[in-house]
Formats: structure tokens, sequence, C-alpha cells
């Protein structure tokens, strides 16, 4: 046995799986590993990648990224040399001459993918292309002109595949190899039955098998593509993307699908460019096209280099684009065609629970081969006595050796588990339904799996934790805080605190140092469009304008450096109406950052500077932002500097205009949710750019922070020794002042040197390498980047802290949900198999016929899977810690409830076969003998499935009208049995029971709850090495593992 357990070990091993982005060998070794013993392979891989397929789309990825870099790099350069005359001439079609404009699609498309400089001259560069295509850089696209600049000029989509069909899905499932065979069976089982019976009675068993496999067929068909649709929802809600334009002369949000040629589009740090353009005008523009090209050097685009492709990433800045080419006609597009090419990489649980098919395949053909053997040496042996001997033959003979070939068929059908990797996507495809109900996007499948398993979420504050509805609450100016977010404080500042200079000076700040813009809807009331931290301090400034009846004057902006979260600061150069136009810098980031570069502050209403060392101003500023970060209030800081002649951005030398504390409250149940994840094991630990003052009373107001965790900020984390990092990581619960660096420093050591199963989230762009470097990435669906939704696993679609817990719980439900089915199908196996083993050795014949075997199958498999694999999770599931990695998936709990319910089963049918005929005096009537055992056995099978909703406890009852699948499965499956036995006894081999045997079959049925009850109280222990816990709940494996 211990040879035998060992060999399954070293084989399981092979099915070993990292939850993210495993390697083509691994994935190449299990496959192999599976071998042939595949009843049906188009159904079994369905859910897995064709690694060639993928092979071949990576190739032709490759090609075409190559032939773009060829454009890009080496094309700009012959450009200078073509003559112009040369240049291919592109017809103006008659549409786009009616409808107005003056400049082809190709033509369009071709300048823009070919960098063609020369060509933008000769059409007077983007103001001369934005008249050609005949829309207003300052207003856009006209709404009315939409859907007819789609028809001149293309529609931003891309070409998908088609939807698979219901009856595609239906020939897939009739592909089974077993059911195929039976099929054969069964045609010739008619063809002889006619032939000795006559017609009508000699079709019935052979047409019996045939209605049976196209009921097998139809409902595994049903269930499969009721799975596609869910999975065919979720791509559909992966790809919602939105983008910021101009149309109509206002600033709107439309779908990147929506976008026509003409579009004025908005694109900031973290945008993918949604289709080609040119540049309009920005500051700091850096894009990567490396998914375009291959090259990893970003590009400066600029008024010198107007070009923007489709599908590259904005890396830093901002800017206005004109769209020249949309969908088929940009380089991205064509490399859509072969982005979905492969399909997603297949789940741990997936090739795990393919690893345990493969071993139950080959025990259960090895199985069929001896009952087929046992059968026909018993037939041989009997023929042989007969008169005639083995040399004499008839159609009756042949019928018995097809019957025994069909039964062993059969036996391969129910004992090859193909239905166990199937489960695993029934249950992600029910969890991520539910999930995107409950706003949280899954992307990729296996992050369902691991989020079950996370010990360890590192989350931000901003957003997550709090409700990134900010508003200004305090303010720190002309040497006093005023507290401004209500009415009597507001008055107060706006009369006491400023005189129109220092109003006008601190306006001009607000205004002119912010990504934010306010803009005007097409109802006329004024909104702001940007961060909320940016948008609080504009309508802040929006309240001053109106208070004190001195609005902000516009100024060229002769510099610009955006905020990003490494420099924590922003920083604008303008020429200045109020310096007389000479240049003025602004400078807003950080309290500490933006303080350190100071040396004056203003410390009064008329705008007097005095020096921050003088009369301890510096001391008093720094009191003033350490009181507003200990209040839970985000600190800001403004300050500006008079540069002279230069248009630089100094690096010192300030006047500290204001301090401004900026209140973001906590989420309702935040506080009960963080407490859900301490009671189920799960430690959080906030990660966030803030103050540490601000982040550690957040943290201790949701519960984060404890009496013996640490509060660190990042620079004094990052200068830490390896040792040192391993000494505080366990106590760390809270990172002030952090880089994108340190979370990937801190997820990476959680995860090295901890072995810990790591959930992180991320916002920003920087985030990206944290998100991809964890085991689960969760990018916050609201106030998220495209390019970190692009690096999570996960998207929380409404940034809530809250929907993190609901990822956790259904990714533990699937889990379980996988286990009780396993347990529940290894038990049917086990009885099944034995069953028909014992009885073909001692009686020559299968109690169970090919229909019943069949019917069997499809309660333990398509049923099964339904019933148990798609249970919602329960509120105990958070009440049990999650185990590390590389634990065994069938648990000894798992083992002790398949032991015993298979022990209970084969006593009685052992006993009822041996004698049931006198214990209930049936009067030597076999078949009704067969038909009772029958019945009963799939009694026991139902109420067995009721004994596997709970692996442990003994009130498996509870909550079981809350998954209405259950009841529906449970209830059609007792229905369709009364229909086999009572209506259907010629095609299935039953004949009528009476009441009282009906009722006997329930009441031993039943008794599998009692003995459900009783195995519960028998104790397992812990192997060694394994963290087997009483309660039976194990986590994912993701490293070595036994069954």
């Amino acid at each position: 046995m211990s040879y035998l357990r060992k060999k399954s070990m070293d084989f399981l091993k092979t099915f070993d799986m990292p939850p993210k982005n495993p390697s083509e060998d691994a994935q190449r070794r299990w496959r192999e590993a599976v071998g042939t013993l595949v009843k049906n392979r188009r159904r079994r891989f369905r859910m897995v990648p064709d690694l060639d397929k993928r092979s071949q789309a990576e190739t032709q990825r490759r090609n075409i990224q190559e032939k773009l870099r060829v454009a890009l790099y080496v094309q700009k350069a012959a450009l200078q040399f073509i003559d112009a005359a040369r240049r291919v001439e592109h017809p103006l079609s008659e549409l786009a001459r009616q409808s107005g404009f003056s400049i082809s699609a190709e033509e369009l498309a071709s300048l823009v993918r070919g960098h063609d400089t020369k060509s933008l001259r000769l059409h007077k560069g983007v103001e001369g292309l934005a008249r050609k295509v005949n829309v207003s850089l300052a207003d856009g696209v006209r709404s009315e002109d939409v859907g007819v600049r789609g028809e001149v000029y293309g529609a931003n989509h891309y070409p998908e595949k088609a939807a698979r069909t219901f009856w595609m899905y239906l020939w897939d499932a009739s592909q089974d190899t077993t059911l195929m065979l039976l099929a054969f069976c069964a045609v010739v089982s008619v063809v002889i039955g006619i032939a000795t019976e006559g017609w009508p009675g000699g079709m019935y068993d052979g047409l019996g098998i045939m209605l049976t496999i196209s009921l097998v067929v139809t409902i595994t068909a049903a269930s499969d593509y009721k799975q596609s649709l869910q999975f065919r929802d979720l791509d559909r809600e992966k790809k919602k993307i939105e983008i910021q334009v101009t149309r109509d002369g206002f600033r709107q949000k439309v779908s990147i699908y929506d976008i026509v040629v003409g579009d004025i589009v908005h694109l900031s740090i973290g945008d993918q460019v949604p289709a080609d353009g040119l540049f309009i005008d920005g500051y700091s523009f850096i894009v990567d096209e490396s998914s375009l090209s291959g090259e990893s050097e970003p590009v400066h685009v600029s008024a010198t280099n107007r070009f923007l492709l489709g599908g590259t990433k904005v890396q830093d800045g901002s800017a206005r684009m004109l769209v020249t080419a949309v969908g088929m006609r940009t380089e991205w597009g064509n490399l859509m065609e072969t982005l979905s090419q492969g399909g997603e990489d297949e789940t741990p649980l997936q090739v795990k629970l393919n690893g345990v098919a493969t071993i139950i395949g080959k025990i259960g053909l090895a199985f069929a081969v001896l009952t087929f053997t046992v059968l026909m040496a018993r037939f041989l042996i009997g023929k042989a006595a007969s008169p005639g001997g083995l040399v004499t033959w008839g159609m009756a003979d042949a019928l018995s050796v097809l019957n025994f070939f069909a039964v062993a068929v059969t036996i391969i059908v129910v004992a090859v588990p193909e239905g166990l990797p199937l489960a695993v996507t029934l249950s992600l495809a029910f969890a991520m339904k539910k999930l995107m109900q409950e706003r949280a996007l899954v992307r990729h499948l296996s992050a369902c799996e691991t989020m079950g398993s996370a010990s360890c979420i590192c989350t931000d504050k901003t957003g997550t934790l709090t409700t990134n509805h900010m508003v200004v609450e305090k303010v720190w100016a002309a040497g006093g805080a005023t507290t401004v977010s209500t009415a009597k404080g507001f008055e107060e500042f706006t009369s006491s605190a400023l005189s129109e200079g220092f109003a006008k000076l601190l306006l001009e700040g607000v205004f002119q140092c912010s990504g934010s813009e306010v803009v005007r809807g097409k109802d006329g009331k004024t909104s702001v469009m940007g961060t909320p931290t940016e948008s609080a301090i504009l309508e802040f400034g929006l309240g001053v304008e109106k208070n004190t009846c001195i609005e902000h004057t516009a100024a060229a902006k002769l510099k610009v450096e955006p905020f990003n979260s490494v420099k924590k600061t922003m920083a604008v150069v303008v020429a200045s109406p109020n310096a007389g136009g000479r240049p003025r810098a602004f400078l807003k980031g950080a309290s500490e950052v933006v303080l350190r570069r100071c040396s004056s502050v203003v410390v009064d209403r008329h705008g007097s500077i005095v020096a921050l060392a003088e009369k301890n101003y510096m001391k008093q500023v720094a009191g003033a932002i350490d009181k507003f970060a200990c209040e839970a209030l985000r600190t800001l800081c403004l300050a500006y500097q008079d540069v002279g002649g230069e248009n630089e951005v100094p690096n010192d030398g300030y006047t500290l205009i204001a301090v401004f504390g900026i209140k973001d409250p906590l989420r309702p149940g935040v506080r009960e949710a963080v407490r859900t994840c301490h009671v189920a094991g799960i430690n959080v630990r906030m990660v966030t750019g803030d103050n540490i003052s601000t982040a550690k009373a957040i943290a201790r107001e949701c519960g984060i922070l404890t009496a013996d965790g640490v509060a660190i900020e990042g620079p004094e984390f990052r200068q830490m020794s390896p040792d040192q990092m391993r000494a505080i990581i366990p106590k760390i619960q809270v990172m002030a002042r952090s880089l994108p660096l340190d979370k990937h420093t801190l997820v990476t050591n959680l995860r090295g040197m901890f072995n810990e199963v790591v959930a992180v989230t991320g916002d920003g762009t920087n985030d990206a390498p944290a998100l991809h470097e964890a085991d689960i990435g969760l990018a916050m669906g609201i106030a998220g980047t495209e390019v970190a939704k692009e690096n999570a696993d996960v998207i929380i679609m409404d940034d809530n802290f809250s929907t993190i817990i609901n990822v956790a719980k259904w990714g533990r439900s699937v889990y379980i949900n996988i286990q009780k089915f396993v347990q529940f199908q290894l038990t049917v196996n086990v009885v099944a198999l034995m069953v028909n083993f014992v009885s073909a050795s001692f009686t020559g014949s299968a109690p169970l016929t090919i229909v019943q075997l069949l019917w069997v199958n499809l309660i333990m498999d398509t049923l099964g899977a339904l019933a148990l694999a798609t249970e919602p999770p329960s509120d105990d599931m958070m009440r049990r810690p999650p185990v590390g990695r590389g634990d065994n998936f069938i648990t000894k709990v798992m083992w002790r409830n398949i032991a015993g319910q298979s022990i209970f089963q084969l006593v009685v049918l052992g006993v009822l076969l041996a004698r049931g005929d006198s214990l209930l005096q049936m009067n030597g009537d076999k078949e009704l003998l067969n038909t009772f055992v029958f019945n009963t056995f799939v009694f026991c099978q139902v109420f067995n499935e009721v004994n596997s909703r709970e692996m442990e406890k003994t009130n498996v009852f509870s909550g079981i009208f809350s998954s209405w699948v259950f009841s529906a499965v449970v209830g059609a499956t007792v229905g369709f049995q009364v229909i086999l036995v009572e209506l259907l006894g010629t095609f299935a081999g039953t004949v009528h029971l009476s009441g009282r045997l009906w009722l006997m079959s329930v009441l031993i049925g039943s008794v599998g709850l009692v003995i459900g009850a009783i195995l519960k109280c028998i104790p397992v222990g812990s192997g060694d090495g394994s963290s087997d816990r009483h309660d039976g709940y194990q986590p994912i494996p993701t490293g070595p593992s036994a069954v």
C-alpha cells in the first residue's frame, strides 16, 4: 500500500503547477502524463490552452512587431529621401466627399503608421488634418456626426472569434470514445435482438442504451453551453474601457469602442492609447510602445514627434490627441487578432484533478478488463460444458459476448472521472458570475482559486479603505489653521485670511498647478474631472472664487512636471499675469517633500514673506501638518517661486503658500471586513504613500494597526538589510510614504521568506510590478489605470475593500465545493466498480445494466458537479484560517468519509445481492431484486450527495435551500429515477416496485446520513508535513502534494 501511495505521489508531482505564469515545459509535462486515457479530449481540454496554437500566435505576433519596428525605426529615415511626387495616391470615396471630408481613411492611416512627417507638413500639420476631417480641435466631434464617421473611416472594433453554438457543444459531448463504442454496441444489439426476438421486443435493450446516451450527451452539452455563456459575459466585461474625449464642446467619457476618427482624446498616466492619432498639445508626454514594437525604450511625444499608435501605454504626462485611424486600420488591430489565440492558462486545480482523474481512470480500466475477463471466462466455461461446446455459436451467444463488452466499456465510462477537471470550470464559472454581480471582475481563472488561500492582503488606503470622496477639511494659510468644511469656517477663512493679492496668488497656484480640469457640462453645471485629491482642491478654489468674487486668471504654461508616485510632487512654470507675465513656478505635493524644498512662508493675509528659519515658523508649519495628519487628514502643501527669465522648475527656494488637510472618510463596513480577515487568518497590511501619522490614524480606525503592530516609512524600510527585513516584516501592519518599489519588495519577501500567499491592491501605473509579482493582483476599477488593470488578476469594480473579502470567500468556496464533489464522486466510483466486479466474479452477470450504469454516471458526473460545485459560500468559511502551500488535495477527512460511505454501501448492496431474495420475500424474481438493488444504490447516492455538503459538520441540511441548483438537481434526480423505474422499465431493464420496496429503498439510502454523522465523530490525525485540520477545509495546493 505504501508503495502504491509513493508511486501516486511521484506521479502527481507531474501535475504541480504554479498559479501564475507557468512555464511551457510544465504545461506540456502534465499533458503528456495524462496520456491517451481520456474519453473525450475535445471536452476535457476545451478550457486548456492549445500550446501549439499559442506558439504559432506568438510567432505571428513577433513578426508583426518586427515589421512595425522596421517601419518605425527604418522607414522614418527612408522617408527623408522619398520624393513627394512618388507618393501613393489615395482616392477619396464619394461618401467621404459628400460628408464633407477631404482625406481618405487609407491616407490618414498610412500617415501615422509610417510616421510620415513630410506628409504631415504637406497637410499643414494637425490643424490642417483637423480641417480635412471636419473637426474643431477645441470642440471635438459633433455627436450627430459619429455615425457617418464610422461609415467613412471605420469603427474601432477588432475581429473576434465567432461564439460557439449549442450544436457545437453537442458535437463535442458526442465525441466521447466510450459512448461511441456503446452506441456501436447498441446498434449491433438492436440488429441481433430483432433477428433473435423479432420486432419490437428485440430492439428495446439497444434502443434504451441509445436513448440514455442521447440524454447524457444533451445534458452534458447544455451544462457546457451554459458555462460558455457565463465566460462570454465575463469576456465582454473585461473589454470595457472608457476614455475621456471632447465632443460637442464638452468633456465626457465614452467606450474605447465608440471612438471615431476626428475625436479629441484626453490622455494621462496609465491610459491606453485607444487608436492611432496625432499629438495636439500636452506636457512631459511619454509612451511605452513595447506592446507594439517590442522596444522597451520609452518614446517622448511632443510637437516635434506627434505620432501616437493605438495599444501603446502612457507612461508619464498628459496630452490631447486627434484620432486618425481606428480598428483594423491600426497596427494594434492586426495584433489583436493574435492576442487571444491558444486560450487562457489552466488553473492549478484543473491540472491537479487531471492527475487524479488519470490515476482513477487507470484503476477503472484495470477493473473493466478484469470484469470482462471474468465474465468471458465464466461464459466460456459454461459453454464448454453445454451440448455443442465451443464449436457451436448462435446469435444469443454473440449477444452475450457483446453485452459483456458493453458492460466493460460502461465500467470505463463510470470509472474515468472525466467530470473532475471540468467541475472546476463549472464552479469557477458560477463563482465568477456571482462575483461580477458583487462588483469583482476576475480576469484570470486561477486567481479565483488562489484567492481562497490568501494569507495576507497588502492594501492601499485611498479609495480602498476610504471612500475616495475627498473634501478640503482644514487649511493652514497666512499663519493660522482654519476649518473650511463648514459654511461658517469657510466664510471666516475667505474674509479674514485672504487679501486680494494673497487670494490671487492662492487661486493661481490651485488652478494652474493641477492635473485636473474644471469643465462645464451640457446642462451648464460646472464639474471637476480628475483625481479625487486634486478635485477636492479645485472645488475649494471654486468656493474661494465664489466667496471673494476674485477669479483666477488664465496663464500660458511654459513647463509642466506631472505628478507621479515616485516624486510625490507636481510642478508647473507659468507666465504669471500676477507677476507681470514673468515665469512663476508652483509646486504641489506631499507635505514633507514640498516643505523640504521651501525656504520661506507667507505669514499673513497681506502676503508678507518670512524665512522659515525665523520665529519657529518651520516648527509651526510642521506642527500644523502633524496635527492634520493625526486627525486622519491627507496633507498637501502648495508653494511658489518667481524664476526670472528661466522656464525650468527650481529644486528649492520656494515660498510656502498653504497646507491643505483633506478628509477622505473610511468606507462603511471596512472595520467589519478587516475583522473578518483577522478571524479568517488573513493579515491585512496597509501600504500607502500618505504621511505616517495619517496612515496610522486611518489604520487604527479600521482595525489594521494593533498594539503589537509596527508602522514604518518606505525610506526606512528600503534601507534595511535582508536580515533586518526578515525580523520586521511579520510585524509590519502599516507602511507609509512608500514607493511602488517598496510594495514590490514587501510582496516579494512575504512570498519568498515566509511562503505566504499574498494578495496586493494597486491602482497606478507604477503598481504594475507588484500586481504582477503577487499571487493575486487586485486592481481598482474606478481609480485604477489601464496599465494596472492589465497586470491584475482581479479588478475590484467599486474599489471597496469589502469586495476583496467577497473574492476571498468565493475562492474558498470554489475549492471546498470541488472537494465535496470529489468526495462524492470517488465514493460512487468505488462502489460501482466493486459491485460490478464482485457480482461478475460470483454470479457471472453484472447487477447494473448498461442503461443503469450510464444513469449513475450522469448522477455522479454532470448532475453531481451541478449540485455540489455551485453551492454559495457560507460565513463559516471565513472563520477558518487558510493553510499554506503544498497541502494534500484529498484530505484525511475526505478519505475517512469516502471509506466509511463506501463500506456501508458495499455491505448493504452485498447483502441485498446475496440474501435479498429471501429477506424481501421476492420468490426468486431476479429482475425485481436487481431493480430494487439499482433503486437502493441510486438513493444511497442521493443521500450521500446531501452528506457531501458538509465534510465535517453533522448538520448537512444547514442552508440547503440557499442553493436552488442543489435542490433542483436532487429533485430532478429523484423524479427521473421514478420515471426510469416505473415508466421506462422496458428500456432500462427495470420492473415495477411496490410502495413498500420504494419506502425501503429510501430508508436504506437515508441510513447513509446516520453513517455520515457517526463518521464525523471519528477524529483524524495529521501526517508529517501535512496541515490537515479537523475541519477538513484545505487551500489550493501549489507545491508538491499527494492524493
